[in-house]
């Protein structure tokens, strides 16, 4: 399940739990397809709860969608991932070794409000 969370206009927030749908993957790069052609930098925030499942049968085409964005890496400033499972943190810190030059952060469910607030660029950090 997906559910947007309030962000500034060179941001994406979102909360993910359960199962994750092709929808819910289509609905966020609709989104972040948006803020790439209107912001300069694109900042992320996602939070994770329980993720049990991801529809297998939508990850082609979400790569396929995904692929142009190789190319725009630079275009990606703070990213912040709040997950309560350990699996999810270390696939974040493998994402951040691939894909040097973005600003990752992995934060535990209790560090939820420091990581929005780094993530949206309202802390003093």
């Amino acid at each position: 399940m997906l559910d947007f969370i309030e962000a500034p206009d060179h941001a994406i927030a979102v909360r993910l739990s359960g199962k994750i749908t092709g929808d819910d993957l289509s609905r966020v790069m609709d989104r972040l397809d948006r803020l790439m052609t209107e912001t300069g930098k694109v900042h992320v925030f996602v939070e994770t709860e329980g993720i049990d499942a991801i529809e297998i049968k939508s990850l082609p085409s979400h790569f396929a969608r995904a692929m142009p964005l190789f190319g725009k890496l630079d275009r990606f400033g703070r990213v912040a991932v709040v997950a309560d499972q350990p699996w999810m943190r270390f696939a974040t810190r493998l994402e951040s070794a691939l894909l040097p030059g973005i600003s990752y952060r992995t934060y535990l469910p209790e560090e939820r409000d420091e990581a929005l607030a780094w993530a949206l660029g309202t802390s003093n950090e």
